[in-house]
């Protein structure tokens, strides 16, 4: 399975496999089932996941007990909390498995430790975190000044591959718009590509 990783990393970075079998070693992959919760709000989190099979999400819960999905993580995706990597704050967010997940488990000082057998894992990593910032200021520009109907054609661009894989109620949440409104956004989607 790391060798999807493998491929993931040769794909963005030169890197070859006797360099891959070094920093692997410091690699573990784990398993989770559906529903496992991986991080709880509160907790500090040391770990980076790269999602090798199955479907991961972090979300936070408000004081009313409703969910604010913030990221969902399909195959080949990152997910983590950063600010508890980097800060060693307690996250405020929760991180779960939505569908059995088999992912790679980094540890905190991965990025730091594979730039001494391959320089480029400081760009990659710097490029990932400008990914992560450029992502949420368009998530966050989406939120406040786009409709509903925006925002649920800039999902589907983002995860063309969710729609099926994901209930209602958690693509309505990571819209921050209601099921029905979403059920809404759906059919007038649906009424003007049928009379297009």
């Amino acid at each position: 399975m790391l060798e999807n990783f493998k491929s993931y990393l040769q794909q963005r970075i030169a890197l070859t496999d006797e360099q891959f079998e070094q920093i692997a070693k410091n690699l573990k992959i784990k398993t989770f089932v559906k529903n496992e919760l991986i991080l709880s709000q509160g907790e500090t989190s040391t770990r980076t996941y790269f999602v090798l099979d199955g479907l991961m999400r972090s979300y936070s819960i408000d004081n009313k007990g409703k969910v604010h999905i913030i990221q969902f993580a399909p195959e080949s995706w990152w997910i983590s909390d950063r600010n508890g990597l980097l800060n060693n704050e307690a996250s405020d967010f929760n991180m779960d498995a939505i569908e059995a997940t088999t992912a790679v488990i980094i540890p905190k000082d991965f990025f730091c430790t594979a730039a001494a057998f391959s320089p480029e894992f400081t760009l990659l990593n710097s490029t990932m975190l400008n990914n992560a910032i450029r992502f949420m200021q368009k998530r966050i520009n989406l939120l406040l000044a786009a409709t509903a109907e925006e925002r649920y054609l800039d999902f589907i661009k983002l995860y063309p591959n969710l729609t099926l894989r994901v209930p209602q109620w958690m693509i309505a949440s990571y819209l921050g718009i209601t099921p029905e409104s979403l059920s809404r956004v759906r059919k007038d989607l649906a009424h003007k590509h049928f009379k297009s």
